[in-house]
């Protein structure tokens, strides 16, 4: 049962139903323009914070981003319209021509083909990447222009968890803003806020929205300057903010998150018991398991496990391939946190060295990442069960 804070958040927080004929839904507002009385009210408009143009702020959008900003324990949240359009514009923030970065290995691919294609050819960044674990090896990593730390927790592919509070200390002390994707746990079962980190990033496709419907990003800051940078720079000079409709749409997931994630888990909790006593089976990655390495973390800083995970067969990663399209249930896409279940095998075509770099070996090649929707524990097993006979 999420706290009574968190359930009110959802349902209720931001939305003021005199404003809009005491509708019990907040209305899209679809116009990209607001109008004011007279000349002078215009000229006022930011001291008095008012709606001017839609590339600067949105009625719906606040609605979404007051919302993510409580849940998160957060000053100020700033919503865009990619999971990407944030995690760039967190960086842009933070970062100089010149910077240098640590980042975890294992964090979403597409942050560090961005660092890879455009900060560091472009920005003159160097990047240093760290395993996520051991915060010694963190500290040895910092330099005199060391000003960002970017993190992910747990991460794909392995689940790989963060002692989280540890590393915002590490970064505190050096003056170094730290960032994590915090889109698995969703601010209902992880508040990294709470535990010193300063930005946090959601992928609004995943359980925020819920429905595989919309695509958005949000960042939650607890320093209300570091907010106003993001909004009023990066966001509105860059032109990046979510769509009227998209934040609508958030706003509708966010109402059942708490529902959804709750059976989410449950579900992927009888999964993954059934996947890690499967004799086909070598190993399952999940965080809910008590065989995961890092358990005792996991209970300090998570409150919930949410659907994905992954496993890797016994024998030829090519078996994985087999596995994956015998299934009928779960359906092969490269998303997660919507209500449908999925599969995938990422890392089969990976070379050695890709490998190498995310500490796996060749085997690893075939593993299985899937997300338990919202089917039910006893029909994906079902539809496990028949996949992993035929290999």
């Amino acid at each position: 049962m999420q706290n009574k804070e968190d359930r009110l958040a959802i349902t209720h927080l931001g939305e003021e139903q005199s404003k809009y004929m005491n509708a019990v839904v907040p209305p899209v507002f679809m116009n990209s323009l607001h109008v004011f009385d007279s000349l002078e009210s215009y000229a006022s408009h930011q001291e008095d914070q008012a709606y001017v143009y839609g590339r600067a702020a949105n009625p719906t959008v606040h609605i979404l981003e007051e919302k993510a900003a409580a849940l998160e324990k957060g000053a100020a949240a700033i919503a865009f319209s990619s999971g990407m359009a944030a995690a760039s514009a967190a960086i842009l923030a933070v970062c100089r021509a010149g910077s240098h970065v640590i980042c975890m290995r294992d964090v979403y691919q597409p942050v560090k083909n961005i660092l890879n294609r455009y900060f560091i050819p472009k920005m003159g960044i160097t990047v240093s990447y760290w395993d996520g674990i051991d915060l010694n090896r963190l500290e040895d990593l910092i330099q005199d222009n060391t000003d960002m730390i970017l993190l992910e927790s747990p991460a794909t592919f392995v689940f790989t968890v963060t002692d989280i509070a540890g590393a915002a200390r590490v970064a505190k002390a050096h003056g170094i803003k730290t960032y994590i994707d915090n889109t698995f746990c969703t601010p209902l079962f992880q508040k990294p806020l709470t535990m010193g980190i300063d930005i946090v990033m959601h992928t609004l496709s995943k359980y925020i929205g819920g429905h595989s419907d919309i695509i958005g990003g949000i960042l939650v800051v607890q320093d209300e300057e570091l907010g106003k940078l993001i909004r009023e720079t990066i966001r509105e000079l860059f032109g990046g903010i979510l769509g009227p409709m998209e934040a609508w749409l958030g706003i509708r997931g966010l109402r059942t998150m708490h529902l959804r994630v709750e059976q989410h888990q449950q579900t992927a909790m009888e999964v993954a018991d059934y996947l890690e006593h499967h004799p086909k089976v070598e190993r399952v990655y999940y965080t809910g398991l008590a065989s995961h390495p890092q358990a005792e973390l996991i209970k300090r800083q998570q409150s919930g496990h949410t659907g994905l995970m992954s496993f890797v067969l016994k024998g030829d990663p090519e078996k994985a391939v087999k596995a994956v399209n015998s299934l009928n249930v779960f359906e092969i896409g490269c998303s997660w946190g919507g209500f449908e279940s999925l599969a995938l095998c990422p890392l089969i075509h990976y070379k050695k060295e890709e490998l190498e770099f995310l500490n796996l070996n060749g085997h690893d090649s075939g593993l299985i990442r899937i997300h338990c929707g919202l089917e039910g524990a006893d029909v994906l097993i079902g539809d496990l069960e028949q996949a992993l006979e035929k290999i």
